[in-house]
């Protein structure tokens, strides 16, 4: 009989990944007998570990024995500690140049909507958006009146009347990063190429006024943005009226986009996990680095994000950074986590999630090594703060917190057009105007949820390679940029996955 599938993924590594569950006496590869179940996803010491020693996965330290650990050990929080050590960040030592195309090989397309400021939309929406929380239910209301008058259906290259509300807005500080942030956000958002359109709609006494934020951007009123408040139009009746009324008149313009052949340079591709397990490193976030190496060669951009899940292996992005000023941006960007954390009496092993540890995932140096993944090999390029517009080719960083929407809606604020999430628990998640691409990191949970998944990368654990599930995942990213709906999509998901990042006091 043969002997039960581990993993092991590097030479260095004194634990290996259980491909299958365990129970008490089975004997693994290398002659080790298991001493106690361990559930598929988790990982079986193969060597003694004394205490205080690390714990090594892909090479790297993922925490350190906390009590002495014998071979054939179940390897998670009983007997696994973190605490800090020293990290060599190696400043721009491993930079190269990015590879243009291959040999043979023809650039890259898709059928996107070439706009005025000569960036490329991969869907068209009119977008509705809230100033504020107070404005959010007539949002709502219009969006709501639009879609059942039947309208849409005259404009055929209109995908939709979106609404996007959110939380804040007001009692709030009317400078700082905090109400700055909120800024970059709505406007990326209101520019945002996937949009033909915009309706911004405020209440009127609000800090976050409507006509600040048109002075800062340069905004000018006209077929493509309007803007409107309750108080000065009269109230909720007349603003949905008003709303629906200018909803109208947009409509034919933005039925006048159509979709051409564009090169795929043209794509900015967001990366995102959540309800990552022990195969995600493994799977499907290797797996979309290789799709992200083969956007890069062929021009594109794509962003890494959620800082507090890259800390423990912000080290080997700093080794990628283009030069030592890029990476040291890296390397301060977890130090004010780390602060921020402390403020508010948390640490950033708060992460990973129960879901994460049930899934195999035991520290967030663990987590943080498989999540670097994503962003394949590529060199970093830039470093950005939360929301800001994305203004270079190739590889970046998004500051972003962890929790994916908010961490997505900076993404798309910053100007992805197309995003590709990775889970192993089952993330339900979609996002507008963006199209969601999920990528199931097991089998089981694309058989179970396939009709919230859309790419199986389990199938990687029975022989399919990290470089051919990567072709594939840029195949898919073509199509869905070209207008193929996304499960999501089908699903009718990105109407309540607007969620900027609230930094700050509440007042």
């Amino acid at each position: 009989m043969a002997a039960p599938r581990t993993l092991r993924l590097h030479e260095a590594d004194n634990i290996v990944i259980t491909i299958e569950s365990l129970s008490r006496g089975k004997v693994i590869d290398g002659g080790v007998t298991v001493a106690a179940a361990v559930p598929r996803g988790h990982k079986v010491a193969v060597q003694p570990i004394r205490t205080g020693e690390p714990i090594r996965k892909f090479g790297q330290i993922i925490g350190f024995a906390s009590s002495d650990i014998q071979p054939g050990d179940w390897v998670h929080e009983h007997n696994v500690a973190i605490h800090d050590f020293e990290r060599d960040y190696a400043f721009a030592s491993e930079a190269k140049a990015d590879g243009g195309l291959l040999p043979g090989e023809s650039p890259a397309t898709f059928e996107g909507f070439r706009r005025a400021d000569g960036r490329v939309g991969t869907r068209n929406y009119i977008g509705i958006l809230s100033s504020v929380n107070c404005s959010a239910t007539v949002v709502d209301f219009i969006a709501d009146e639009i879609m059942r008058s039947g309208i849409l259906a005259d404009y055929p290259n209109v995908d939709g009347v979106v609404p996007f509300t959110h939380g804040t807005g007001c009692g709030m500080g009317s400078k700082g990063e905090e109400y700055d942030l909120l800024a970059r956000t709505q406007w990326g958002y209101a520019s945002h190429p996937n949009f033909s359109a915009i309706l911004l709609i405020g209440l009127g006494c609000e800090v976050f006024q409507i006509p600040r934020l048109k002075k800062t951007y340069g905004i000018a009123e006209g077929e493509h943005f309007q803007s409107l408040t309750i108080q000065e139009v009269g109230g909720t009746r007349k603003s949905v009226m008003m709303g629906v009324e200018k909803i109208r008149e947009m409509l034919p313009f933005a039925n006048r986009s159509v979709r051409e052949t564009v090169p795929a340079s043209e794509l900015m591709l967001a990366l995102q996990c959540g309800g990552s397990d022990g195969y995600s490193g493994l799977t499907a976030n290797p797996a979309l680095g290789a799709a992200v190496d083969i956007l890069v060669r062929h021009g594109g951009t794509a962003i890494l994000s959620e800082t507090p899940e890259i800390y423990g292996a912000e080290h080997l992005l700093t080794r990628r950074a283009e030069s030592p000023e890029v990476g040291q941006k890296i390397v301060d960007l977890i130090d004010w986590w780390r602060d921020y954390a402390a403020k508010t009496g948390g640490e950033l092993n708060n992460n990973p999630s129960p879901g994460n540890k049930a899934g195999g995932l035991t520290t967030i140096l663990e987590k943080s090594l498989g999540a670097v993944a994503k962003g394949g090999s590529s060199t970093l390029r830039g470093v950005y703060r939360y929301a800001e517009r994305i203004d270079r080719k190739g590889f970046v960083y998004m500051d972003t917190p962890g929790y994916d929407p908010v961490a997505a809606t900076g993404q798309v604020a910053g100007g992805a057009n197309v995003l590709c999430f990775t889970t192993g628990r089952g993330s339900a998640y979609g996002c507008k105007p963006t199209p969601s691409l999920k990528l199931a990191t097991n089998s089981d949970l694309f058989t179970r949820m396939e009709e919230d998944m859309d790419i199986n990368c389990g199938d990687i654990i029975d022989g399919v390679s990290i470089e051919e599930k990567g072709r594939e995942i840029f195949q898919s990213i073509l199509e869905t940029a070209s207008g193929k709906r996304s499960k999501s999509e089908l699903l009718g998901y990105g109407r309540n996955e607007f969620v900027p990042w609230q930094l700050g006091a509440t007042m």
